[in-house]
């Protein structure tokens, strides 16, 4: 079973600030006052804090300002898959931009300030529209009112076919560049005769966004599922931090930097 971790994070980030509150508010005064120190005696022999206050006003500091920084800044994800190959790499540990489209509650995702939207070519981690709770990644091809058609691995958005370019042959892939309206990135195109997967037409609808993984042949992505609800949108992925594919490797620093 998953562990929402925003959800703990949450829990635990009230439960010991509620813990603390309430020693300072009310149980430090009624401890000290059934005490010898009240007599007369220093607060250094009073009864010590309970262990719960204790734990709770030592941790408590830290869980908010992990929330605080997670919720509306900046969150750590690790890539799972190669649906955004080239791009990124099972293992890579990207860095997310939290408020880039606007600040919002954590575990409920409420927008509490608008900051801005989703662009073309963004690479955008969004929470899987079919669960509402898994974290997928995937580039922002479509915005709201564009209409969409992909036929015989050519994109088309809004009548316009966009064009690419080829780089290298690798099978069982073409890597190219795609140029998606005024941004580039390369993408990885199958090179077996096509069969018609993902093909089809959209119109995307207000507030929704049309969303396509790099690894074209090998992307669980709108095409499938349909479109992404501005609600499920979680941030932009904006840099490499750290490449750790599995346990019995060595973390490596050699893909840091900006996710184009």
């Amino acid at each position: 079973m998953d562990i929402d971790f925003p959800l703990v994070l949450v829990v635990l980030t009230l439960t010991t600030g509620a813990i603390w509150l309430a020693d300072l508010l009310f149980l430090r005064k009624r401890r000290k006052a059934n005490t010898p120190a009240a007599a007369g005696r220093s607060d250094e022999d009073a009864a010590p804090e309970p262990y719960l206050v204790d734990l709770s006003r030592s941790f408590f500091p830290v869980l908010a300002v992990v929330l605080v920084l997670r919720s509306f800044l900046v969150e750590p994800f690790q890539i799972p898959s190669g649906s955004m190959l080239p791009t990124l790499e099972v293992g890579d540990f990207i860095l997310v931009n939290k408020y880039a489209y606007g600040l919002r509650l954590p575990v409920a995702g409420t927008k509490i300030l608008d900051v801005g939207d989703p662009q073309r070519g963004d690479v955008m981690v969004f929470r899987y529209p079919v669960d509402g709770a898994t974290n997928y990644i995937k580039r922002v091809i479509g915005l709201p009112g564009d209409r969409i058609r992909y036929q015989d691995r050519q994109l088309f958005i809004n009548g316009e076919k966009i064009p690419t370019e080829s780089i290298a042959r690798i099978p069982p892939v073409n890597l190219r560049v795609e140029y998606l309206m005024g941004t580039e990135h390369r993408i990885f195109v199958g090179t077996s005769p096509s069969s018609g997967r993902g093909e089809g037409v959209w119109q995307v609808p207000e507030g929704h966004y049309f969303v396509m993984g790099d690894n074209r042949d090998n992307s669980n992505d709108s095409r499938f599922w349909g479109m992404v609800p501005d609600s499920m949108v979680v941030g932009k992925a904006f840099a490499i931090w750290m490449h750790w594919e599995s346990l019995t490797s060595l973390p490596s620093f050699d893909r840091v930097g900006l996710i184009e």
